[in-house]
């Protein structure tokens, strides 16, 4: 059973629905039969490569806010995280163009070390803080993975990896998905947001026993991420 989820860096929910999806996974029986591919997802391509943002001011901005009430609001996600085993620290946390980082999960994703290294650059952003769309802080990432830094090098200052990421974006345009996390089941069924783990379980249960076309949600709308900034 394959399950497509699409992502962003930069997305906090993507990382609290990763690891929901996974603790889901990890108790059920045909966790052994299940195929995971990450497909990329800019929440705000527009952004800047050069030039970080701090995250507060950037959600201000997004959302037309008080710093304030941003602080709040972002305050919020970070309990949510906690909640989940995931040390948010918002304060630190750049904003920037993630083009870049999807070009080295498409490296990795060549490598079956996809998960891996979505975790790697979900800890670096959210939590340490380090700037995910600087090549010399992505090639340390790929070398820390086990992926050559010379061959991280080459995709990162290349065109490698452009079409198959434009190709996932596009792909997730032709099927309506407008926010992340956004997972994929089997081409069948669909799960929108961090859902708590015990809805991933049934919506994989369901999934591997039955066989329906086109997509249906499984559950209702979950926290996710969409080009306007993110939902609490």
């Amino acid at each position: 059973m394959k399950i497509e989820i699409w992502s962003d860096v930069m997305c906090p929910f993507c990382y609290i629905g990763k690891h929901n999806f996974e603790q889901a996974l990890e108790k059920l029986p045909f966790k052994n039969e299940i195929e995971v591919e990450w497909k990329s997802f800019q929440l705000d391509p527009t952004l800047d490569a050069a030039k970080p943002q701090n995250t507060i001011e950037y959600f201000r901005q997004k959302k037309g806010l008080p710093a304030d009430q941003a602080s709040q609001m972002i305050g919020q996600v970070a309990q949510v995280g906690k909640g989940a085993g995931i040390d948010f620290n918002f304060e630190k946390a750049l904003i920037i163009n993630t083009f870049a980082a999807h070009k080295l999960l498409h490296l990795a994703k060549k490598y079956g070390k996809s998960d891996e290294m979505e975790d790697a650059l979900f800890k670096a952003h959210f939590t340490e803080g380090k700037n995910v769309g600087d090549i010399e802080e992505l090639v340390s990432l790929a070398g820390n993975s086990g992926i050559d830094k010379d061959e991280a090098r080459e995709v990162l200052t290349t065109d490698q990896f452009d079409y198959d990421i434009n190709q996932d974006i596009q792909e997730a345009k032709n099927n309506g998905i407008s926010s992340v996390p956004f997972f994929v089941l089997n081409g069948k069924y669909a799960v929108s947001g961090a859902q708590p783990s015990e809805v991933f379980a049934d919506a994989l249960q369901q999934t591997y026993k039955e066989t329906v076309s086109p997509f249906k949600n499984l559950s209702q709308e979950g926290a996710s991420c969409d080009t306007d900034g993110c939902s609490i």
